[in-house]
């Protein structure tokens, strides 16, 4: 593995049974993701976007070929392993929100926290309001998801997944639900997360506006990856 890269995918492919034969969703995937590096992944509904993420995030398994995250092998941890890795290192952003219902967005962030082993104290809450300023949600960090529109879930579920300063965050069109001032804003962020603290971000978006906010895209086709974009 690249020093440089914090996530390699080499001939990936992805295989689902399917009623009278199979259905390959992945053929043959090959990224090299930098440390730092913001990468945007598109291609249309059906092309294999949230397969892909779901592999790199140790979520699933590939058919065949080969993933390594920070130069270890996913295929060869236990499930332990799998799930700290996902727990302290990952930052999950999906399109179902998921947010505790019965927790307030202070709340909500804090969890992830806890659940990344950060202990309690003013260092944690101070990290909380942090994060829930970034996304513009300051003055809202007590109201309960119910009290919140779709855009305000999405921006606390945001909120949630950068609060334990994961080195990766998977975001799977985690603007869809913001208006474009919003999207623009988190896009900022995400670039700046990218810059100052080194986190590496991979994004998917169907947003074109936001295509040249990232370092590099990768774009996928019917399962199959689309060459010669920007790198």
């Amino acid at each position: 593995m690249d020093e440089k890269n914090i996530i390699e995918v080499s001939g990936v492919n992805r295989i689902f049974p399917v009623p009278g034969g199979e259905f390959q969703a992945l053929k043959d995937i090959n990224v090299q993701i930098p440390r730092g590096c913001l990468a945007i992944l598109k291609g249309r509904s059906g092309s294999g976007k949230t397969t892909l993420m779901n592999i790199i995030g140790a979520l699933d398994n590939p058919t065949s070929g080969n993933v390594l995250i920070d130069f270890r092998t996913v295929a060869k941890m236990s499930d332990h392993e799998r799930e700290e890795l996902r727990r302290k290192d990952m930052g999950f952003v999906f399109q179902a929100v998921s947010l505790i219902p019965t927790m307030n967005a202070f709340q909500n962030v804090e969890f992830s926290m806890r659940l990344a082993g950060i202990k309690a104290g003013r260092e944690r809450d101070k990290r909380v309001e942090e994060c829930l300023n970034m996304v513009g949600l300051g003055k809202r960090m007590h109201h309960m998801p119910a009290e919140m529109s779709g855009g305000e879930q999405q921006r606390v579920a945001i909120a949630r997944a950068i609060a334990h300063k994961p080195k990766i965050i998977l975001a799977d069109e985690p603007t869809a639900e913001l208006d474009s001032a919003m999207a623009a804003q988190v896009t900022r962020l995400f670039q700046e997360m990218t810059r100052k603290e080194g986190i590496t971000i991979l994004m998917t978006t169907h947003d074109v506006g936001l295509m040249d906010a990232g370092d590099m895209i990768i774009e996928l086709e019917a399962g199959a990856q689309v060459l010669g974009d920007k790198e």
